[in-house]
């Protein structure tokens, strides 16, 4: 069998993420402060980066999750209970790893979002 070349693969997901990791931020700046984000403080932009790491992060642990097998031994009402609180504390974790262990993910969307802000 021959290698795959994934070169143009990443690349076009690196546009794609940067794209929409750039929207998704943007349209939380705006309802942090309003349509013009040179309004945005310091302090709001980098909870907006912050919490969209954390988003990301959960994405990521939920992505992660669907690989582990399903036991068989639940019954239905038990597992949607499990899968209740599994959401819970999958967004909780998300949100104590960017604040204690961060990736590194907010502190880079602040900066290229203060460049963009000032020009």
């Amino acid at each position: 069998m021959g290698q795959i070349d994934l070169n143009g693969l990443t690349s076009g997901y690196s546009d794609y993420m940067s794209a929409t990791v750039q929207n998704a931020t943007a349209e939380k700046l705006k309802s942090v402060a309003g349509a013009d984000y040179s309004k945005a403080t310091d302090d709001e932009l980098m909870k907006v980066c912050k919490e969209f790491e954390s988003y990301f992060l959960e994405q990521v642990f939920k992505e992660m999750n669907k690989t582990v097998p399903k036991s068989d031994y639940s019954s239905q009402s038990t597992s949607n209970l499990v899968d209740y609180f599994k959401e819970n504390t999958i967004k909780e974790l998300a949100s104590q790893s960017t604040e204690q262990n961060s990736l590194g993910l907010a502190q880079m969307l602040y900066e290229q979002m203060k460049r963009n802000v000032e020009m």
